[in-house]
């Protein structure tokens, strides 16, 4: 078993499986495990730091909050500066907002201002990709701020909701697909 294969069936193994989570019809998949375990959250930094330093970003965005655990040691790890990107109204100072839409209303990510710059190529991290608001959002104000974004990692794609269609224009690595509706 390759390398890469043998940390898919490992993240897979590790996770933990809450049916009706956090309402009847929802399948949680609970990274926690993964944290409590160095020599695998080690691995999984790895493979993230592979895809950024693959993609040549020179700055990595975490978006709020599970991205931030995993994009903090991928930054440290590749040597490069680490960008929050949180739910407004979370962040000091002068800060970039966009709205995105939401299933049934609307949510908006902010960024500070000097977080990113024209030019900057950037590598996007977050654990989940279900419908991909947050990250195409995240994606935008990058963008808006005059920053490329260079390629987009998560740890987990749930496949057939329409994640991979919110960002089909842009570079984006995954390392475990798994069936939403299982």
């Amino acid at each position: 078993m390759s390398d890469a294969s043998s940390l898919i069936a490992d993240v897979a193994e590790t996770l933990d499986v809450y049916p009706d989570f956090p309402e009847p019809g929802i399948l949680f998949r609970d990274i926690t495990p993964l944290f409590e375990d160095p020599h695998l959250l080690r691995r999984i930094v790895g493979w993230f730091t592979e895809q950024a330093l693959g993609a040549e970003a020179d700055k990595i965005v975490g978006i709020e909050s599970r991205g931030f655990l995993l994009g903090v040691p991928v930054a440290l790890e590749a040597g490069l500066p680490f960008v929050l990107a949180r739910k407004a109204g979370k962040l000091p100072g002068e800060t970039a907002i966009i709205d995105y839409a939401l299933e049934y209303g609307s949510a908006q990510v902010e960024m500070q201002s000097d977080g990113v710059g024209e030019g900057d190529q950037v590598f996007v991290i977050d654990d989940l990709l279900a419908t991909g608001g947050t990250a195409r959002a995240t994606a935008n104000l990058i963008e808006n701020l005059g920053g490329t974004v260079c390629g987009l990692g998560f740890l987990i794609e749930l496949s057939g909701l329409p994640g991979k269609q919110m960002l089909e224009s842009y570079n984006y690595n995954t390392l475990l697909i798994l069936d939403a509706s299982v």
